[in-house]
């Protein structure tokens, strides 16, 4: 079993935002599967499941703010019994411009409070799709305004056309067992 888990904060206040570029890209995978996500309160997360060449694929975007997800990762990790091997988080980055992307396993938070909050929980070995959001507006608005600010039409016909088919290519070696430290800038 793999588990690709999302980072954003639920509510509609938050649709496409740079904060919830992770839930973005798993709403666009689950549309391309035709899978639709349910809630499971078990988890504090609504899911999401499909096979892929014999694989269970979970998709996982919690119903707790960012900075708590690690109570998600928690729950499912321990419910399924899965070593961080078999999970994917995929979030917003702002130390990387949008367009790039960066697939790692591990390492520090560098004050991502979502991924700290994973770290915590027994998550600093997962696997991670970190996804670029930053741009000129950042230095202008601060980091908080900046990540809680939704994508201009520019940059989400950017995300659709360019980012999510890249994402969704990552997430499938990944699920195929592909998975490699890369850097990729694709803008």
């Amino acid at each position: 079993m793999k588990v690709v888990f999302g980072q954003g904060n639920p509510g509609n206040e938050f649709t496409n935002t740079r904060h919830n570029v992770g839930f973005l890209m798993l709403d666009e995978l689950a549309k391309q599967t035709n899978i639709t996500f349910k809630d499971a309160s078990k988890f504090f997360a609504k899911t999401a499941e499909f096979t892929q060449n014999g694989e269970k694929v979970l998709l996982v975007k919690p119903t707790t703010f960012y900075n708590e997800t690690g109570r998600s990762f928690t729950a499912i990790k321990q419910f399924y019994k899965l070593d961080n091997s078999d999970i994917l988080i995929v979030h917003d980055e702002l130390a990387l411009p949008l367009g790039t992307l960066r697939n790692r396993v591990g390492g520090s938070d560098a004050g991502n409070n979502g991924i700290k909050s994973i770290n915590v929980h027994d998550g600093e070995t997962t696997k991670r799709l970190r996804i670029g959001v930053g741009n000129d507006l950042r230095a202008k608005m601060g980091d908080t305004d900046f990540v809680l600010g939704r994508f201009s039409n520019d940059e989400q016909d950017m995300l659709t056309s360019t980012i999510v088919p890249k994402v969704i290519e990552i997430i499938d070696d990944f699920i195929s067992d592909n998975h490699q430290v890369t850097s990729h800038t694709i803008v």
